[in-house]
């Protein structure tokens, strides 16, 4: 029996370190021949057994042989079984780079590797224009006059933006741009959200998916030349043209139609494109000069070549050009950013018009999704970070205000849960923008990442406007020009839809387009498969798939070892946060084991089944918050102060993964297999719990409290220091009821102790001095923090009058 053991513990030590096949099998030819030996076997049937296990060995270590006898018949099935991938998924799964998700899809993260990359950091450029453009733009901004009046931005404000470069942001200086990193972008974009969701949209969408990215990226000379002045200075205002009625998130079913074809440009007969579409939920299309379009090119006279089916294109084209229609604004929720629809009628344009010039025809979804993934990367995560922190500045210090049964309602169990979310997501959503904001700038195109953060950051905004309206209470539900956060939570389905509704990236991207794409054997497997050279193909499918098979092995052997001991085992960097990302690694490992096995017993069905792939995307999404919060916290230096944020944020991650695992083994058809992983990767079942209550106290008084921790977490928003100002209001409040805080104390002794009577709370400061319990100076402390907090309660409101006018006269 303790051969047995001692057999099993080595085959588990070898798949464990992942030895190379050939030792493997050197190791497992012997062992296999002594244990034969040592159960009684004879001499003889010893060497036979060895023998066999030495031909199995050598069919699976000489290559030449394995391909024939083992691979082709695989090779061939594979080719049978996986599902034909159109261009347009095929271009998908082919598009930007791989990243951090790549290690979490290793099983065995490589920690030291993440936490040696360069702490994100704006240039002084970037800081000066924050500091100074942006806080001047923020206070041009009145957003209860834009919503509720007039309906846009002031004239005054698109001027500003165009000379001060706000719609150039990401065009290099050499074509007049400012040249800012994602990360610079992304904080611009960031400060502006925390004072009005319409102007910053306004500045987002030229910088994003648009005219200018494609053109940096695929434009010709030319192209470049003559539009990226004319973008950076706002002498053009380009919207991009991708989403209809009949297509929106499949763009394979794009009605929108270009023919090649000759006709009438300009008095001359040349070889065009005559075109027609319909589009709608445009941003900027109503006041756009440069419209950025998205079509499928069919060529029925080959006048390009033999292929007449050339596939989606993109083209540049001037809104005043013949056939062009732009049609009346939508109203996203009441937000007044312009979006609206257009159209074209027999449009013709020439070929050099296409984004690229005519060679770059048919290629449009390709280009479309690298630069969507860029996009995804920084503008709404900004956005969506942007709220957060508002809600912890405004909210936290609302919650220390504002009083019920004379405690401050920060105190109430209830309402400290709502805010340890609040604080604890939105620590989680600044950490993973700014993390995904630096692979931009390395010159990563985060094809799954940018989805992941997306996804995450917009998701968290939700809970966290939710949960401060839930604190806010009537307050915020009434609108008006004191009321901070009722737009923030008007816009939540606007972020949560546009640049790939959630519930399509949670259910199809994440992890559809992450298991191919950042697996490291299975979207080398397809393109073996799909290779037209078939030995070409069957030798890379023949090293690919056996290396996979090895990885898959090796991969059960760590999940379980890991379950059985925590992770305690694994070698991760030193430091506080060492059981973090040894618990990180672990769930690393059965994530992965748990898709390979999902892919292999579902295959191409997986895609199907959005409810287990969504519960995937889960984890996935939430091992990179993880990684996320400790890369940033290990950057600011570990302090100890702001060592809550990150312990709440990581076990509320580690939650949700637990969580996601257990409802993906519960639901998964195969009984069998799902019991066996479930003993795989959790033998000791599911241990992860929410936060510690006594950690979600130590969260939510970090934001009643003024100190740099708070203005860590919140920095990067606008907080104007003028009373007059709803935020200004609250912060000086919050300094007033802070510094009265102690004299009330006083005066609740008092009471208690029977040397003051006096039971309404105005009259208690004159009771307090008549008794000698207070000072006058005192007193006036009290007095000045009540008057304090009842500006920052009091909400707006409006004769009915006004009201059937439309607004606030």
């Amino acid at each position: 029996m303790m051969t047995i053991y001692i057999s099993v513990a080595v085959l588990l030590g070898l798949a464990y370190f992942r030895v190379q096949l050939w030792l493997w099998s050197l190791i497992l030819v012997v062992g296999i021949t002594v244990l034969a030996y040592a159960w009684g076997a004879s001499a003889g049937i010893s060497v036979g057994v060895g023998a066999v296990a030495a031909v199995a060995a050598v069919l699976l270590n000489v290559r030449p042989l394995r391909r024939e006898v083992l691979t082709r018949p695989l090779f061939s099935l594979f080719k049978r079984l996986l599902p034909p991938l159109s261009e347009t998924e095929r271009e998908a799964l082919e598009a930007g780079t791989v990243g951090w998700d790549g290690e979490l899809f290793s099983g065995d993260p490589d920690w030291q590797k993440l936490l040696d990359l360069p702490e994100p950091a704006l240039s002084e450029a970037e800081q000066q224009f924050l500091d100074g453009t942006v806080d001047v733009l923020c206070r041009m901004l009145d957003d209860w006059q834009i919503v509720a009046k007039n309906k846009d931005l002031p004239p005054d404000v698109w001027q500003y933006l165009k000379e001060q470069r706000f719609f150039g942001m990401i065009i290099p200086p050499e074509y007049g741009g400012l040249g800012f990193s994602a990360l610079g972008h992304s904080a611009v974009i960031m400060k502006i959200a925390s004072r009005s969701i319409t102007a910053a949209v306004t500045v987002m969408v030229p910088n994003s998916l648009g005219p200018a990215e494609l053109l940096l990226h695929y434009g010709t000379s030319a192209q470049k030349d003559h539009y990226l002045p004319r973008l950076a200075k706002g002498d053009e205002i380009p919207c991009f043209a991708l989403t209809g009625p009949e297509a929106g998130s499949d763009a394979a079913a794009m009605p929108d139609r270009g023919i090649v074809s000759k006709g009438l440009f300009n008095g001359e007969e040349i070889v065009g494109i005559r075109l027609n579409w319909e589009k709608r939920y445009i941003t900027l299309g109503p006041v756009a000069t440069l419209l950025g379009l998205a079509f499928k090119l069919e060529d029925p006279d080959h006048l390009l070549g033999a292929k007449e089916d050339l596939g989606i294109t993109l083209a540049l084209i001037p809104t005043n050009t013949p056939g062009i229609t732009i049609g009346n604004r939508h109203v996203p929720l009441d937000m007044p950013f312009m979006n609206g629809p257009n159209w074209g009628k027999d449009v013709f344009i020439p070929l050099d018009w296409i984004i690229g010039g005519p060679e770059r025809a048919g290629q449009g979804w390709r280009l479309l999704m690298e630069s969507l993934g860029v996009g995804r990367s920084i503008s709404l995560p900004a956005l969506s970070t942007g709220a957060g922190k508002l809600a912890c500045r405004a909210t936290g210090a609302y919650a220390r205000i504002r009083r019920q049964f004379r405690v401050p309602i920060g105190q109430m169990e209830g309402v400290e849960e709502a805010l340890a979310r609040i604080g604890g997501l939105t620590y989680q959503i600044e950490a993973a923008r700014s993390l995904t904001c630096a692979a931009v700038d390395r010159g990563e195109k985060p094809a799954v990442l940018s989805a992941v953060v997306k996804y995450t950051a917009t998701e968290r905004m939700r809970q966290v406007l939710n949960d401060a309206m839930d604190i806010q209470g009537g307050s915020g539900i009434c609108l008006g020009p004191r009321n901070l956060l009722g737009r923030p939570y008007q816009s939540i389905p606007i972020g949560i839809t546009v640049e790939g509704a959630n519930i399509l990236t949670r259910t199809l991207i994440v992890f559809g387009q992450g298991a191919i794409r950042s697996h490291p054997y299975v979207l080398k497997e397809m393109q073996a498969v799909a290779e037209p050279d078939q030995a070409a193909g069957l030798r890379a499918f023949d090293e690919h798939f056996f290396a996979h098979v090895g990885f898959t092995i090796s991969t059960g052997v760590r999940a379980f070892i890991s379950g059985l001991t925590g992770g305690q085992l694994l070698p991760v960097p030193d430091g506080p946060n060492r059981r973090i990302l040894q618990r990180t690694s672990r769930l690393s490992s059965a994530f992965v084991l748990t898709a390979d096995t999902a892919m292999l017993i579902l295959g191409g069905n997986l895609k199907r089944k959005e409810k287990l792939s969504g519960r995937l995307a889960d984890i996935l999404s939430n091992l990179y918050l993880i990684s996320a919060v400790v890369k940033q916290f290990e950057d600011r230096g570990r302090p100890k102060e702001e060592q809550p944020l990150m312990e709440w944020a990581c076990a509320e991650s580690f939650r949700v993964i637990e969580t996601s695992f257990q409802e993906f083994l519960r639901n998964f058809p195969n009984r069998p297999v799902a019991w066996l992983l479930r003993l795989a990767t959790f033998p000791l079942g599911f241990r992860s719990a929410a936060p510690k209550d006594d950690l979600g106290h130590q969260v939510a008084g970090l934001l009643m409290t003024p100190s740099p921790t708070r203005n860590r977490l919140t920095q990067g928003i606008f907080v104007p220091t003028d009373v007059d100002e709803p935020l200004g209001r609250i912060e000086d409040a919050l300094v007033k009821v802070i510094v009265a805080e102690v004299v009330e104390k006083k005066l609740r002794l008092a009471q208690r102790q029977g040397v003051i009577r006096e039971t309404r709370e105005a009259d208690l400061p004159a009771a307090g001095i008549a008794a000698g319990v207070i000072t006058t100076e005192e007193a006036q402390e009290v007095e000045q923090a009540n008057a304090a907090r009842a500006e920052v309660i009091r909400v707006d409101d409006f004769p009915s009058a006004t009201l059937r006018q439309g607004g606030d006269q």
